[in-house]
């Protein structure tokens, strides 16, 4: 087996990864809250940039297929359409994947870890975050520990509100856990839990947080 950083220094620098991502934007903008504003990817570059800097870093890729990590990850690499078919899995990406660092002997022989799915201006529950989480679990589940390579997803998120808003940060921010919570609950060998959440405000402007959500197989 290849070399791969700790779970808990992967989730630290996804969250460094975030907090740089609103640095750099507050900087570049003078905005002190919506980084919800930044183009598309902006938040990968960031979290991808910080997993890299760790001891034993992983190679890193952004926008990877389910295939692709299905192929890396299940035990017979030619399995990936049956697993997709029997578990109503369509073919779309997830923002980073982190495979096993080590040298190569054919372009076929990567071995995928990680999954991680990254959200800007999350405020509400809404159908596209559930469905990230239902397809993490789908991809994750197992009836036994060897049947895949993944060790374990990261919904991670930057949330955002406007200091006029009714509902504020820490109201939305245990909806959002409890909903995720209750599509988890729903599978087997699968558990939860949640990093992050620390909420800054900012006078007359608003509140943001960073969240991580971690879904790993129990057995």
């Amino acid at each position: 087996m290849g070399i791969f950083p700790l779970k808990d220094d992967v989730i630290s620098a996804v969250i460094s990864g975030i907090k740089s991502a609103k640095k750099n934007y507050t900087f570049w903008t003078c905005d002190e809250l919506y980084l919800s504003y930044a183009p598309p990817k902006f938040l990968s570059i960031h979290v991808a940039q910080e997993i890299a800097k760790l001891n034993n870093a992983p190679e890193i890729f952004i926008d990877a297929t389910i295939s692709d990590i299905l192929r890396c990850s299940l035990p017979n690499r030619s399995d990936f359409r049956e697993f997709m078919r029997k578990n109503y899995i369509m073919e779309r990406n997830f923002c980073i994947t982190l495979d096993e660092r080590f040298e190569h002997k054919s372009d076929n022989d990567s071995i995928s870890r990680v999954i991680i799915s990254l959200k800007n201006g999350v405020r509400n529950v809404q159908q596209e975050y559930l469905d990230d989480i239902e397809l993490m679990c789908k991809v994750l589940q197992r009836e036994h520990k060897n049947d895949t390579t993944l060790d374990y997803g990261i919904f991670a998120f930057y949330l955002d509100i406007s200091s006029s808003a009714r509902k504020k940060a820490d109201v939305r921010l245990e909806s959002i856990i409890e909903s995720f919570d209750n599509i988890v609950s729903k599978f087997n060998n699968l558990k939860s839990t949640f990093k992050g959440g620390e909420i800054a405000n900012i006078e007359k402007i608003g509140e943001w947080c960073i969240g991580c959500y971690i879904i790993e197989p129990t057995l």
